[in-house]
């Protein structure tokens, strides 16, 4: 788990604001919702047999031995709150998104760590192709406008209960024919979680799996349909993607359409957003028969992707310098006043000296400095310096809030 500084906080800021900004111009609405669920939640929704579930979860026992979990992924605890609030009743679409921290007990790697934070939006109530085209829009759209190119959106469809059986088995004949091929884990989950044989990162399972089954060869006539809607949807409005039918994901509720959004820039862990649909979620969770699609991102790899592009701390618009007790009191109560309006002001608290003072105003990269003395306030002036330039010049107190506020320069 790690700590975000200043200096780095910014970035995140930018990221979720950006986020806040774009999906509601899509028409989504924010949802909070506790990091810690009931462990049943995740079992049923997530799967038992998944390596989250098995592996991954931080569970405890409260003092009344309910069995609680933080919470690994957003989706979930988003729909037992859906559920639960019976949101369905007041509108039968509900666009939602959330931001916040995870939890996974895995092995820390570039950008992700055992509290990690995700973005991540949800279309809960439609079944059309068009809704998944623009969820994977505004998907793209949030990338270009935080300015991070290296990406690629590659899609691919998981098929539905229909279909999805006779696929599972056509894989799980494949891979007990090349068991000797497969690494520890993967010939432990062949036949409990076939599919998540396909994600394994070991080069030789990669190897081994190169020619299996494509899911995309048995997709029934309705997953085909949809799929292909999906594709011509994205074609039409300029959203630009790949096909990649070893794509599985992690999760055992996802179903026909999924996707990721993937970079070269950071190593094996590549993928920086996923998601995809989750028609029988819902319903399996005890809510109504309705149809989902969703997707999360990682903050930590977005913040890493925006590497040099990275937002700078706030600047102070001025910072006040005095010299003796009554211009610092006077500074004091000048400062909170141009705060309450909007104005970025610091001054300094301990009486350092002047020197000492305009040191501290360079350091924070201050704008104007105003400097006022004994004699400065009995005459009622005060010196307003431009640091970029040095350029100083003599100032009245009176008016000074409005003549700072105005631009902080001087009336002609």
């Amino acid at each position: 788990m790690n700590d975000i500084l200043p200096g780095e906080v910014e970035t995140w800021q930018f990221l979720e604001e950006q986020a806040r900004r774009i999906f509601g111009t899509y028409g989504f609405s924010e949802i909070r919702v506790p990091v810690v669920e009931k462990t049943e939640l995740f079992c049923r929704s997530i799967g038992e047999t998944t390596d989250i579930v098995e592996k991954e979860m931080y569970t405890f026992n409260d003092k009344s031995d309910n069995s609680l979990t933080l919470r690994p992924e957003g989706t979930a605890p988003v729909m037992r709150s859906f559920i639960q609030n019976k949101l369905h009743t007041k509108d039968p679409v509900a666009k939602l998104y959330y931001m916040g921290p995870m939890f996974r007990y895995e092995r820390p790697q570039k950008g992700r760590y055992r509290q990690f934070h995700q973005i991540g939006a949800e279309v809960i109530g439609v079944e059309d192709a068009k809704i998944d085209a623009q969820v994977l829009t505004m998907l793209a759209h949030y990338f270009d406008a935080v300015g991070i190119q290296d990406v690629e959106l590659q899609l691919n469809s998981l098929g539905c209960p229909e279909c999805r059986p006779a696929y599972r088995q056509a894989l799980t004949s494949f891979l007990e024919a090349h068991l000797e091929a497969l690494c520890d884990d993967c010939r432990r989950r062949y036949q409990t979680n076939p599919l998540r044989v396909l994600d394994c990162k070991v080069p030789g399972c990669k190897e081994a799996t190169a020619e299996a089954p494509s899911v995309l060869d048995h997709l029934c006539g309705g997953c085909d349909d949809h799929f292909g809607k999906v594709q011509g949807y994205l074609h039409d409005v300029g959203t630009p993607f790949t096909i990649n039918a070893r794509m599985v994901r992690g999760l055992d509720y996802y179903s026909k359409t999924t996707f990721e959004m993937v970079t070269n820039s950071l190593g094996s862990q590549n993928a920086v957003a996923a998601g995809g649909r989750y028609d029988g979620l819902i319903k399996d969770l005890g809510g109504p028969p309705l149809s989902g699609i969703g997707f999360a991102m990682g903050v930590e790899r977005l913040a890493l992707m925006k590497g040099e592009g990275r937002i700078e701390p706030g600047r102070p618009d001025l910072f006040l310098a005095t010299l003796g007790d009554d211009p610092a009191r006077y500074a004091f109560g000048l400062m909170t006043r141009l705060q309450r309006r909007g104005l970025h002001a610091e001054m300094d608290y301990e009486g350092k000296s002047l020197k000492s003072q305009l040191r501290r105003a360079d350091k924070l990269q201050a704008r104007r400095v105003l400097i006022i003395g004994g004699d400065e306030l009995a005459r009622g002036e005060a010196q307003l310096r431009t640091m970029e330039t040095s350029s100083q010049e003599t100032i009245s107190l009176e008016g000074i809030e409005n003549l700072l506020l105005a631009g902080l320069t001087p009336a002609s």
